[in-house]
């Protein structure tokens, strides 16, 4: 059994249903001890041709045999098998629902936590919480109530036949496992330490496993196969070792119990066969006796297997506990109120903002507005805060109170729900899922028709592309959209936001990987369908954006000038020379066409 914030709630939540096992187990229990009298009144009878029936004596006969002896042994055994299933399916049914709530907690709290959770935690380590050690909690839960209440109630009642029968004997039985009671509790502790070590190594495992996966392409690329293949096998032989560690640390813990139980039967034989021949004991008692520790020697193994899995069950326990107990610290305030009926207004005023593991300001003292149905560009160097703006917007991070709005309300008055359902964002990182091109265009919306998701294809000019997939719309895409190209990708994922028809949409450098001529059809789709609605474009080519309603140039985490192409390039002097600089690469590179 295992205990914790995150797992006391089942106990109580499976009460019935645990009860219900419990008193299962209990009855089996009692009718396994009944046996061992049934033995005993075997071996005297044929020892002596009589027994004890209900206290008197009485000729061992073949009726006495059949309903003494056979017929409750037939009820016993009927009566074992319908208790152990029933107890079954109560301990090892609610430990899979256990398992069940609590994978659905933790994905509920995982999607909640922010992105820099993420950027620390890795798929991989994170993967293997949902699988191997909530595989363990269930098995822990499960197995652990049962060896728990099996070990405590058979181990009882064994133990106070045994007393019964004779106290010296039963005292000398007990000092063993006295003994390995002690050991059993150091042995836990140095198992739990090995277990967490186990873990961490599958973890690592896993992760290198998933981004070699995923980044294979790179790989070949690169011709690093053999290196790639030397690491992993760094890894997994690091992960055999502390399999084996933990095996050996789990084979010596099983050893010493199998030895104490030999010890015991040592004793008891040796010490019952000389209170038989002492004329304390029959045979059939001492048969009897044997039969009761037979009985004892499950719970003595069951505390062993006990200690083993909940040491497991600690160790699994505590690295689920860090990712529900992870703080989710992008949350609504207390009493914000609903984004209705947005228009689409965005205002900085002196927002200045660092990431909370970082060292610096990444954007400084940035202060513009965004009217109503504008259509803005972002440019500027790599690096100067562009995503990092937009992301501010959609609050994938805390922002200071005062300096962000939209339609003139403080974003941290708002619900992060209600800001997020108001804009559309088409990531630099264009992530597809793993279904068709039809659902992953769908997937803003609860519902779309066919021809909503056609038309938005055709806006962002990829209706033509998927058309030429032999199973078109229909076409199931592989992981992540491997199976499309970049700029099939991109136009995917452009055609995804504008299907959800946002009063905001943001582009974040999401034309850069398809020519000047798709471009110029997205862009001119754009104008068209987005005409009355915000749209915040982010490009390093001054053409994506030179049409727009106003630019925003930045550098170096600032602001440097706001407003339409024209003027920008008249009064700014950075600005034009980017400009200037990017159309001289336009001229050479056509030149060099010719």
């Amino acid at each position: 059994m295992i205990f914790g914030k995150h797992i006391n709630r089942y106990y109580l939540k499976n009460a019935p249903i645990l009860l219900l096992g419990l008193a299962a187990l209990i009855a089996v229990d009692y009718f396994q001890l009944i046996i061992p009298e049934l033995y005993r009144m075997l071996i005297n009878g044929i020892n002596s041709g009589s027994v004890l029936v209900s206290g008197q004596s009485a000729a061992f006969t073949k009726e006495v045999l059949m309903q003494n002896i056979c017929l409750p042994m037939i009820g016993i055994v009927f009566a074992m098998v319908v208790g152990r299933f029933l107890w079954r399916i109560c301990f090892f049914g609610a430990a899979i629902r256990v398992e069940t709530d609590l994978r659905n907690r933790m994905f509920d709290h995982s999607k909640n936590l922010s992105q820099a959770y993420y950027q620390v935690n890795k798929v991989g380590n994170l993967m293997s919480l949902y699988t191997n050690d909530l595989d363990t909690i269930q098995e822990c839960f499960g197995e652990g109530i049962l060896m728990f209440c099996d070990a405590l109630f058979l181990g009882v009642l064994a133990f106070l036949k045994m007393w019964q029968m004779d106290q010296g004997l039963t005292l000398l039985a007990m000092i063993p496992a006295a003994i390995m009671l002690v050991i059993g509790n150091i042995m836990g502790k140095v198992l739990t330490r090995k277990w967490e070590e186990r873990q961490q190594a599958f973890s690592d495992l896993s992760d290198f496993a998933q981004e070699n996966f995923s980044g294979i392409a790179v790989i070949k690329a690169f011709v690093k196969e053999l290196k790639e293949l030397m690491a992993f096998r760094k890894l997994n032989e690091q992960n055999e070792e502390a399999n084996v560690v933990y095996t050996k640390f789990s084979t010596l813990l099983n050893m010493l119990v199998t030895a104490f139980v030999e010890s015991v039967i040592c004793i008891i034989l040796g010490y019952g066969g000389y209170l038989v021949y002492q004329g304390r004991f029959n045979a059939g008692q001492l048969v009897e006796y044997i039969g009761y520790f037979s009985a004892i020697v499950w719970p003595i193994m069951a505390i062993s297997m006990l200690i083993e899995k909940t040491s497991r069950g600690k160790a699994s326990l505590n690295r689920i506990s860090e990712l529900l107990d992870a703080e989710i610290d992008v949350a609504d305030q207390p009493g914000v109120e609903e984004l209705r009926d947005a228009k689409g207004g965005v205002e900085f005023r002196g927002l200045t903002f660092r990431y909370p593991d970082g060292e610096y300001d990444v954007l400084k003292n940035v202060s513009f507005a965004i009217q109503p149905g504008e259509s803005v560009g972002i440019v500027g160097k790599t690096g100067v805060g562009k995503t990092t703006l937009v992301d501010l917007i959609l609050r994938t991070y805390n922002v200071p109170d005062g300096t962000l709005f939209i339609d003139g309300k403080d974003v941290n008055q708002l619900s992060i729900h209600s800001v997020r359902a108001a804009c559309a964002y088409v990531p630099q990182d264009n992530f597809l899922f793993s279904d068709t091109i039809s659902n992953n265009i769908a997937f803003g919306l609860d519902e779309a028709d066919q021809s909503e998701i056609v038309r938005a294809a055709t806006l962002a000019d990829v209706n033509d592309n998927i058309a030429g997939f032999k199973e078109g719309y229909r076409t199931v895409l592989g992981e992540r959209g491997v199976t499309v190209s970049g700029g099939q990708k991109q136009r995917i994922s452009i055609a995804r936001a504008l299907l959800k028809n946002a009063p905001i949409l943001i582009l974040d450098d999401s034309v850069s990987a398809v020519d000047t001529r798709t471009e110029k059809v997205i862009l001119q789709n754009l104008r068209q369908s987005r005409a009355g609605k915000t749209t915040i474009l982010i490009a390093h080519r001054i053409s994506t954006v030179e049409q727009m309603d106003k630019i925003v140039y930045m550098e170096d985490g600032e602001v440097v000038a706001v407003g339409p192409h024209d003027e920008l390039y008249a009064a700014c002097a950075d600005y034009r020379r980017m400009v200037d600089l990017q159309r001289l690469e336009d001229e050479m590179g056509g030149n060099g066409n010719v």
